[in-house]
């Protein structure tokens, strides 16, 4: 019986090694392998991400406000307006007015007028569409014995029957739009920024929620969402400005604005007109004859943690 002669140095196509043209051919397959399985995990984790989050493909892909073109805006706008209708069962107005030109605004307090009634902080609460449950308050008003400036000393946490109290005076604290504010540079991410008229802006949808401007903040003026906001549908205020008191979300800081969405229409914030004493002014800083210049120029006035050289744009002074 015959036998097939065997290969001398075993190099029969099926155990021979493989040419440099079937390694490229392998090495080219597995990378193929490699990219498919990595977008296969990549799409895996955005969908993921969907998934467990509130967010819609719009929002997620959605640019800095800053970048936007016109019409993203407006498609943008007309998305929140949709969302909104859905989510409350009214029509709400998100405007989008830039800083006004050849203003830079600015606000004072007087210390000997403010009685510590809160109408401020509850008038606050109500334009700004702050969450009732978990509770945010953008104004806190700090009481102090007569004749101590100590901050240490003072305590929100007061509730008498009447106000004022004798021996004791009171101090409004909330974000100080400042000039030089430490809060916009440690952002990783540029979601809060200065504009041209002053306001210390947040654009909701670009914050990552990481808290550093909290941290950088001398004046605990910014507030973070640890849980969804609760707005009864019926207080819910639909007059809103896209980088100010329309309704946010979860993990995200909000702030004081100045009511950026009545004051770039040539209104005053809503904590200045609720006022029942007229303690609080507010105005254009780069207009000489406006009343917040005249007070500046005028009375005894001081900033808030001056030393830190951050530049507040808010003032408080002595009446007389």
């Amino acid at each position: 019986m015959r036998h097939k002669k065997s290969s001398e140095s075993g190099s029969s196509p099926g155990n021979r090694p493989p040419t440099d043209l079937e390694n490229s051919s392998i090495k080219k397959t597995n990378s193929e392998l490699l990219d498919r399985r990595t977008f296969m995990a990549g799409a895996a984790s955005v969908l993921g991400m969907f998934a467990v989050s509130s967010c819609s493909w719009q929002e997620f892909i959605q640019n800095n406000f800053q970048r936007m073109t016109k019409e993203e805006i407006e498609q943008t706008v007309e998305r929140l307006r949709k969302e909104y209708k859905e989510k409350y069962g009214k029509d709400f107005v998100v405007g989008t007015e830039g800083p006004l030109e050849a203003t830079l605004f600015g606000y004072a307090l007087d210390i000997q007028r403010c009685i510590g009634c809160r109408k401020c902080v509850y008038a606050c609460v109500e334009e700004n569409n702050q969450s009732r449950d978990p509770q945010i308050q953008y104004i806190r008003v700090l009481r102090f014995k007569d004749g101590d400036m100590d901050l240490e000393h003072s305590t929100i946490y007061y509730d008498p029957e009447e106000v004022p109290e004798d021996g004791y005076y009171y101090m409004p604290v909330q974000c100080q739009h400042c000039a030089n504010a430490p809060c916009t540079k440690v952002c990783p991410v540029r979601a809060t920024w200065t504009e041209r008229d002053g306001i210390v802006v947040v654009d909701y949808n670009w914050c990552i929620g990481c808290r550093y401007c909290m941290a950088a903040c001398p004046y605990m003026g910014r507030w973070f969402n640890f849980a969804e906001p609760v707005i009864p549908a019926e207080s819910i205020n639909t007059v809103t400005h896209y980088l100010g008191n329309r309704p946010r979300m979860k993990n995200v800081v909000e702030k004081c604005t100045f009511c950026i969405q009545r004051v770039r229409v040539g209104k005053y914030p809503a904590c200045v007109e609720v006022c029942p004493v007229g303690a609080r002014k507010f105005g254009n800083l780069l207009d000489p004859d406006s009343e917040i210049s005249k007070i500046i120029r005028n009375k005894r006035v001081f900033r808030l943690k001056s030393e830190l050289n951050t530049q507040p744009k808010f003032y408080y002074f002595f009446a007389t």
